[in-house]
């Protein structure tokens, strides 16, 4: 520590202000809140050295303390008779550990307030927020330990068509927990494991805070809480027994995003629609609920001509049949070709060319403003480049390497091609996914693959 350098008091612990000092403090603001520049200075100069006091004074606490190799802080208060003795010191290790040995999760870690979050910037009805719940920090970090242990055991077991864990999602609040620990005994969890989660899932007390207004605690037994460390995991593992049973239909899962692609071969659906049928009694015995007003089918079928296809009917409700649709934030075409995905890419990232010449008006260093274009604009022009890239035609190229080039003026430094990236995000996927757009492509007869999202 530097004894002659004058150190500011908001940068000095609070160990340093005794009572003479902190007097001293408070005459030095009074000064400058009154104007007075004279005693404002003879204020500052007094605490100034003063606190430099304090320094070498500490300091000498500290080697004293590391000559004596006592690992105590010598700001840490001596041990008082209000302090309980360390018979009566439980640790968290304690409790969790008897938590397991027990089945059970104390009721204190299960409380939880549920913020309402807004999905949308105009509000119209309950469905447009999201209720995520602030639970125990302490139990997030059990929570881990369990998540860690769960997917050791089963990561081997789960559908290889599960793609991806979502942190807040509402289907979370349809588990069932006594059918969650069926289907847990069935992937060799243990039984203490399944009876702890039950015990986590159950009886949790619970109320809304929505601004400065609380609601009444209630106690629920159904569904994981949007905000727990477990809950992604245990739906996935909710989910694990809904697969395909037939090998021409594809059922792909993303959290609660379901998929169902199927290959039809000399005009025969049977197939297809009756894996719809048993996607929709899964769901009901589950306690799921399929949402049609978000469910649309969209037909690949490049025969000259195309016969009209009976319409798809779910729960009563005819799903529409459309050009195009969103697939996990790219557009997929009937026609299979990129251009209306390449446009809606484009458009977005143009629109963010315009923050990007603010920040260049404000002199912001040329490195920001390359990590700002990398962060917000490219990875808009890069979202699954390697599934559509390839295929694109040269004008979309140079469309999208254009956007590029206006960035670069902006900035006035190089960029990276768009070609260069998709050549590197290309050569480093995992060969794993090198067949999977390719299966059943050498099937003779007429081929006519539907894709159903819900």
């Amino acid at each position: 520590m530097k004894s002659g350098k004058a150190v500011g008091p908001d940068d000095i612990p609070v160990e340093f202000y005794p009572g003479h000092r902190r007097h001293l403090r408070q005459a030095k603001e009074d000064a400058f809140r009154n104007g007075d520049r004279v005693l404002y200075n003879q204020a500052r100069n007094t605490l100034n050295k003063e606190i430099r006091v304090a320094k070498r004074s500490y300091a000498k606490k500290l080697e004293n303390q590391f000559s004596a190799n006592d690992p105590a802080s010598p700001l840490t208060p001596p041990a008082t008779p209000l302090s309980p003795p360390p018979a009566l010191r439980i640790s968290e290790d304690d409790i969790f550990n008897r938590s397991l040995e027990l089945c059970e999760v104390p009721a204190c870690f299960k409380r939880s307030t549920i913020i309402p979050i807004p999905k949308k910037p105009k509000m119209t009805g309950f469905n447009d927020y999201r209720p995520v719940a602030l639970t125990s920090v302490v139990m997030k970090s059990f929570e881990r330990l369990v998540l860690a242990y769960l997917k050791n055991i089963t990561g081997p077991l789960l559908d290889p068509l599960q793609f991806a864990y979502r942190a807040n999602s509402s289907a979370f609040n349809t588990i069932i927990p006594t059918l969650l620990q069926t289907k847990l005994t069935q992937l060799s969890v243990p039984s203490s494991i399944c009876q702890w989660i039950t015990s986590f899932l159950t009886d949790r007390h619970q109320l809304v805070k929505l601004g400065k207004f609380k609601s009444n605690s209630r106690t629920t037994s159904t569904g994981a809480p949007q905000g727990c460390v477990l809950s992604p995991l245990l739906f996935s593992l909710y989910t694990n027994d809904c697969t395909s049973t037939d090998p021409s239909i594809k059922l792909l899962k993303f959290a609660d995003d379901t998929t169902v692609i199927g290959l039809i071969q000399d005009g025969d659906e049977s197939a297809y629609r009756q894996e719809i049928e048993q996607l929709a009694a899964w769901c009901s015995r589950n306690n799921l609920e399929l949402n049609t007003l978000k469910t649309v089918e969209m037909i690949v079928d490049f025969r000259r001509n195309t016969p009209a296809l009976p319409p798809l009917t779910i729960m009563n409700s005819t799903v529409p049949t459309v050009a195009s649709f969103r697939f996990l934030g790219t557009t997929i075409s009937q026609d299979l070709k990129w251009d209306t995905h390449i446009d809606a890419t484009i458009k977005k990232a143009q629109q963010r060319l315009y923050f990007l010449r603010q920040l260049r008006k404000f002199n912001l260093p040329q490195e920001l403003l390359i990590h700002f274009y990398s962060a917000v604009i490219e990875s808009v022009l890069c979202t699954s480049i390697t599934v559509w890239f390839g295929s694109a035609t040269k004008s979309d190229m140079r469309r999208l390497q254009r956007t590029v080039r206006t960035a670069e003026r902006i900035i006035g430094a190089p960029l990276p091609t768009l070609q260069e990236l998709y050549t590197s995000r290309s050569t480093s996927l995992p060969s794993k996914f090198a067949g999977v757009s390719g299966e059943n492509s050498n099937d003779a007869g007429t081929v006519t693959p539907c894709i159903f999202s819900s």
